[in-house]
């Protein structure tokens, strides 16, 4: 079970970040469940703090908020260089860094994602409309999609329907590290 966060961690910020525009917009979290298809308990563990939510969720609300993705990742009062490096530091083994920081409104977001060895982002299987691409600079990863599971390597890629349930998990002795890029339209 995840442990619980001090809230000046940066998913915590998300976390009530995600709180703060869903209670301004007094949409209630049943609605947020129906369009994002996360049970009304998760999103309340993300609210919390008490679990960080994967690129990919935070699409899914941000949509579901009707506001830009980006907001949900700019802490207040930090410089994009901070921003970044507190990001970078999101979960124990699994991280991510935005590599097109200002892309607002834009449809297509690239990170570079790196996974301790024998890692996964635990009890996370996501999904989200649009398309990702994933391209592995170095270890060894499976990205499960549906039920196929993908073995990759270095050099390899795979381009995929993120409609689908998926994940991504390090299955190799080294620090795994990825570009990620997500379409969504």
């Amino acid at each position: 079970m995840p442990k619980k966060k001090a809230s000046s961690e940066p998913h915590s910020l998300v976390g009530q970040k995600i709180k703060a525009y869903r209670l301004e917009k007094d949409i209630p979290l049943e609605a947020v469940a129906n369009e994002t298809g996360f049970s009304v308990e998760r999103l309340k563990q993300i609210e919390s703090g008490d679990i960080t939510p994967p690129v990919g969720a935070l699409l899914q609300i941000s949509r579901a908020l009707k506001i830009d993705s980006s907001l949900l990742l700019e802490a207040q009062k930090e410089s994009l260089k901070k921003r970044v490096k507190e990001y970078t530091k999101r979960t124990e083994h699994y991280a991510y860094t935005t590599l097109t920081p200002g892309a607002e409104n834009k449809h297509l977001k690239a990170f570079r994602v790196t996974i301790d060895p024998h890692q996964d982002h635990t009890g996370v299987g996501y999904h989200h409309e649009g398309e990702e691409f994933s391209y592995v600079l170095r270890g060894t990863v499976e990205i499960t999609v549906g039920e196929h599971v993908n073995r990759l390597g270095p050099g390899d890629s795979l381009h995929f329907n993120s409609g689908i349930q998926h994940n991504l998990k390090n299955v190799g002795e080294d620090l795994a590290e990825l570009i990620v890029v997500i379409y969504s339209p």
